[in-house]
């Protein structure tokens, strides 16, 4: 498979890198969370050539993460803004930060983020809607997504998940192997 068929899979992940999956469209991105809007500016960040921003800006555009509105009419100028549907990968951009931070050998982080409210530094996490609890991969199980008619049989299943789950836990602390 080539890179350029990976939103063929059937998986909203694929759907979504193949949107905006490239490093230059999450640089973009980047800039206009941090609100450096015009074409100029971001490419002084990024270092991308004119037509490379150019034609990553309009590919953003035409999927519709990113709007455009005109700030200047002659000769014309453009500023870019992230739609509601680019705004949602903000969470997506910090937790990507974060893991460059922590793994690509940075021995500060360029940025902190910062809670607008109090001021004390923030740390992202992700947690249950529910009940408030930390979550990573051992933390949830992936289900098959049944709509709202599949809701009571999601329930019984993750009521099963969690019995097999805690019948495992007795059975190593009892000294008794899984079979």
């Amino acid at each position: 498979m080539k890179r350029s068929e990976i939103g063929a899979l059937t998986c909203a992940l694929a759907d979504a890198l193949a949107e905006v999956g490239d490093p230059w469209s999450l640089l973009i991105i980047q800039e206009l969370t941090l609100r450096n809007r015009r074409f100029d500016g971001i490419a002084a960040q990024t270092k991308m050539s004119e037509s490379s921003l150019a034609a990553s800006l309009k590919r953003l555009e035409k999927v519709g993460v990113v709007g455009r509105r005109p700030y200047q009419a002659h000769p014309p100028r453009y500023e870019y803004r992230l739609t509601s549907k680019g705004a949602d990968l903000w969470s997506t951009l910090v937790a990507l930060t974060g893991w460059g931070d922590r793994w690509q050998g940075r021995q500060t982080a360029p940025r902190s983020l910062c809670c607008t409210a109090c001021g004390a530094a923030a740390h992202p996490r992700l947690a249950c809607a529910s009940c408030g609890a930390a979550l990573n991969p051992r933390a949830v199980n992936a289900v098959p997504s049944a709509g709202n008619a599949g809701r009571a049989r999601h329930a019984r299943l993750v009521q099963m998940m969690r019995r097999a789950r805690s019948a495992g836990s007795r059975r190593v602390r009892e000294g008794v192997r899984k079979p």
